[in-house]
This record gives C-alpha cells, structure tokens and sequence, in this order.
C-alpha cells in the first residue's frame, strides 16, 4: 500500500467516528430532552391541575373549625386542675343535675368511685370518671363516662329521665368540654342493659365489632328503652361513640346507659 492510500483512509475513518459521535450526541440529548418534558410536565400536573382539589379541601376543612368561629369556653379548666390535676373535661346533659367535672386516676381505675373529682376527698357518691383503658382525647371508637345513681339526685342519677319518652324526644343532645373543645353527642338511645364490664367484654380495636355494637345501640333487645331513629347522620366506623353508664336502684345487676354520637367537634378558647 503506498503512501496516498493511507492518506484516503484515514480521512475516511475520521469521518467515521464523527459521525458515530455525532449520533450519540443527538441520542443523549433527545433523551434528556424527553426526560425533561416527561418529569415537568408531571410536576405542572400535580401543582396546577390538583391544585383546585387541594385548595378546596383546605377551604373546607378550615370553615369547620376557624379561629374566628372559636367559643370561649364556660369551664374555668385552669381553676379546676390547680385543685386536681385529673380533671380532663366536663359533661353537661340540659334539664338534669349533669354537669360536673370528668376524671381519670393514674394508676387506679377504681379511685373515683369513692372520691371527689374537686379535691380527691372520700364520698360515698364519687365522681364522674373513665378508666385508663380509655384515652382522655374522646378519639376511642366507644368511651365509657361512669356515675353513681342513688345519692339524692346527685351524679348520673337524674339520667334515668331519659326513661321518659317525651324528656327522651325532647333532649337529643349533651356536651362534652375539654380545655380546647365543645364535643356534641346525639343521644342515639337510653337503655337498660347488664352489668357486664362493656370495655373488657367487646374488642373495638376489631371494626366489625364495633360495627356490631353500634347495631346494638340502635336496636337494644331491652324493654325499657328509648330509641332515636333521625339521626343527624348515619353511623359508620369512623363515628366516635360515648356511653354514659349508671345503676339502676335495687337491681344489681343491670345498668342504664345513655348512648350518644358525637356529631359536632368545636374549637374554643
């Protein structure tokens, strides 16, 4: 081979490779491009057209609860727990002597039943209370309110006017405060029902089962009962359930509950 055909190939194999380099350079960057037109154009979707959806929800949620619409709120918590600490909320059922302080001890489930929730003293009637299996946020599926019946008209006693079909009719709701909150229950029914321990003797960690009692409290087997069937809304899992739980004079065995829904959750301050 001479000297000139060397000459002609190697422009040749130049060309070559610049073509082959050319190519690959067009590939990365059509695929950069395409890369590129593919992610922001997901991110012009997620900031423009859900963004109407989001700002909606927003909306929504803070027309429920807004500063502004906040109530101040009728119970002096502060007063209340410089006298004991473990006054968490207050209960007021309209027309009945119901309107007290809510407590839970620490350590001992059954501390309350023989003492003040105002100072911890002894009395024979108690307070109103929850037990620790319930958590003071009133979030549980079911929470249980325990009071005495029997001393005057004092505690839970004036609840067996819920036994009256026209006072059942006429008071559909009762009140829940907490240092920050006005909780509303529709009272769903009032009923006589055993002396089971409710909290142990049902899994409401199990929705089915909740579902199940939620059924019962609607359609209570008993015969001395009362029952709401125009609720404010239907009961699904997610609804968060209060029982408020009494004896009923002579009869050991059985207690009276008033079952009610919460359907309003206000801010206060």
């Amino acid at each position: 081979m001479n000297e000139n055909e060397n000459m002609e190939k190697t422009p040749q194999r130049d060309n070559k490779k610049k073509r082959a380099a050319k190519l690959i350079l067009i590939f990365i960057i059509v695929f950069v491009v395409v890369f590129c037109g593919v992610y922001f154009g997901i991110q012009i979707y997620n900031n423009f057209i859900n963004k109407p959806e989001e700002t909606t929800a927003a909306t929504v949620s803070s027309s429920v609860n807004t500063t502004d619409a906040r109530e101040k709120n009728p119970i002096d918590f502060k007063s209340l727990k410089a006298k004991n600490d473990e006054i968490y909320a207050w209960i007021k059922v309209d027309d009945t002597k119901v309107d007290y302080p809510i407590v839970q001890n620490a350590t001992n489930d059954e501390f309350y039943l023989k003492h003040t929730a105002e100072d911890k003293s002894w009395s024979a009637s108690g307070a109103i209370y929850t037990e620790l299996i319930n958590h003071k946020t009133f979030k549980d599926p079911v929470t249980l309110i325990y009071g005495h019946n029997g001393y005057g008209d004092t505690m839970f006693t004036t609840l067996h006017k819920f036994r009256d079909k026209a006072f059942f009719d006429d008071h559909p709701y009762f009140y829940i405060y907490t240092p920050t909150q006005k909780l509303t229950y529709q009272v769903v029914s009032a009923f006589k029902y055993d002396d089971r321990h409710i909290m142990n003797s049902f899994n409401f960690a199990d929705l089915s089962v909740v579902e199940e009692f939620q059924d019962y409290i609607q359609n209570p087997t008993s015969a001395l009962k009362n029952v709401r069937t125009d609720l404010d809304k239907p009961m699904d899992r997610s609804s968060k359930i209060v029982v408020l739980s009494t004896c009923i004079t002579n009869q050991k065995s059985s207690r009276y509950l008033i079952c009610g829904v919460l359907t309003k959750d206000e801010k206060t301050y």
